[in-house]
């Protein structure tokens, strides 16, 4: 499964732990992380990810993949700005943001809009999000959440 994490760029130590540990999380399990590609959160889940052998994409706003975090595996520029929002919340099968400002907010919106699980620690709070205080809780809800049968899917899950 891949997992969109989102998040503030600049974020303090607490955090930055609580989404290492997600990105650990999702690693040991297996899963893929999409992000930002920047710092902050997107650069703690990455990093965590990575140290546990998970794969990490980054959905960078402009064109230069240089900019992207030392844990990016694969990087891909956009040259869109803040559009590429979208773009993160689409690629991933589910959402885990933890904290946030405005960046954070419209792509609550998008992932909401789009029917993705989202779970959120320390995060706005918005009608739909599953609000958690642990990394490993984001995560089991969101591994539960895209386990379960969708009525669009046919009844078959989305993994």
């Amino acid at each position: 499964m891949r997992v969109s994490v989102i998040g503030g760029s600049t974020v303090g130590d607490d955090q930055y732990e609580q989404a290492h540990r997600v990105g650990e999380l999702l690693g040991e399990r297996g899963h893929e992380v999409v992000c930002g590609g920047f710092g902050g959160v997107m650069e703690a889940v990455c990093a965590g990810a990575r140290e546990t052998g998970g794969h990490t994409i980054g959905i960078l706003p402009n064109e230069d993949r240089e900019t992207a975090n030392d844990y990016v595996e694969t990087v891909i520029a956009t040259g869109m700005g803040n559009a590429r929002n979208v773009l993160v919340v689409l690629n991933g099968d589910a959402v885990i943001a933890v904290e946030g400002s405005t960046g954070t907010l419209s792509e609550l919106g998008h992932a909401l809009d789009m029917d993705r699980p989202v779970a959120g620690i320390d995060t706005h709070s918005l009608e739909g999000i599953e609000h958690v205080d642990s990394a490993a809780a984001a995560v089991d809800y969101v591994e539960s959440a895209v386990a379960e049968p969708s009525a669009d899917a046919g009844g078959e899950s989305v993994q």
